[in-house]
């Protein structure tokens, strides 16, 4: 499968934003890309820096005016395409929900973020519900999505779930950076931890990892902390955490990467973790903590 990933920088413009990234949709579709990724909340900048209750203003409703232009893309570009945005459900009702588009135009499903950050900086309990659709793939053309939303990529509770739901891929749009006050030596233990945890899953359930970043500042409007430098670095894994392509730090990046759909099947025959699996062993999995 030929996956296409736009890493990109975001303006305060969100018709721009859109607008750049259908054109590199397009310009991936035409070097053969089947499956476009796009990263978390694609269509602004990243707002939850603040909580300001004017932010809910950028929320769409799905399907509407925003889920048509994607739509639109996918269908003339006859790719899948996944896509991030903000959720307006309901009045005060809000989620920040992954949207996949078959190569049809139609939308085969989405997924809504389940586990929600509240950190400085990533204020997301202040804007998004958490999800209620559970780990569950979305199928498509080209096989069973495993989509997550970036903090759900630190829990290996979701992609194990996702996994034995039948996920062909586990694919996480994702926002995360560094707060510029942090020294160069724990920005880097965080970008590799990041990466690390989630070569991990690849390797735990034998099956290839797409993870796409947002890149470049985004200031704080409030000016209580140095804003957000996103730090790019997307990447895809194998199913063994094989790199098969890593983006920069910091640029932009439109990229078509091949994957080999097959190997997951082979690499589960050499490893059968999920055989090995004792499930009548876990039920404390389910407990916040085990008090010995």
């Amino acid at each position: 499968m030929k996956i296409g990933i736009i890493q990109q920088r975001n303006t305060e413009n969100c018709d721009d934003n859109r607008q750049r990234l259908v054109a590199k949709i397009k310009n991936l579709a035409s070097q053969g890309a089947q499956l476009v990724v796009l990263q978390e909340l694609h269509d602004s900048l990243y707002f939850c820096q603040v909580e300001s209750v004017d932010n809910f203003d950028l929320a769409t409703s799905i399907p509407g005016e925003v889920t048509d232009l994607y739509s639109q893309v996918a269908k003339e570009c006859g790719i899948v395409l996944v896509t991030s945005l903000f959720e307006r459900r309901s009045v005060g009702l809000y989620h920040n929900t992954a949207v996949v588009f078959e190569a049809d135009g139609t939308i085969a499903g989405k997924y809504r973020k389940m586990h929600i950050p509240d950190d400085p900086a990533y204020y997301e309990k202040f804007y998004f519900t958490p999800g209620d659709l559970g780990f569950q793939p979305i199928d498509t053309s080209l096989g069973r999505l495993g989509v997550l939303v970036c903090w759900d990529q630190w829990y290996p509770e979701a992609a194990r779930l996702m996994a034995l739901r039948g996920a062909d891929l586990l694919i996480y749009p994702t926002a995360i950076g560094f707060e510029s006050s942090d020294t160069p030596a724990e920005q880097l233990r965080q970008r590799d931890a990041w990466i690390t945890v989630q070569r991990g899953h690849a390797v735990a359930n034998g099956l290839p990892v797409i993870t796409v970043n947002r890149v470049g500042h985004e200031p704080d409007p409030s000016g209580q902390t140095r804003g957000i430098q996103f730090w790019g670095s997307s990447f895809v894994a194998g199913p063994q955490g094989e790199m098969l392509y890593s983006a920069p730090t910091d640029s932009e990046v439109e990229q078509v990467v091949e994957v080999n759909m097959a190997r997951s099947e082979n690499v589960r025959r050499w490893w059968p973790f999920l055989r090995d699996r004792r499930i009548d062993q876990y039920d404390g999995i389910t407990s916040r903590f085990l008090d010995q």
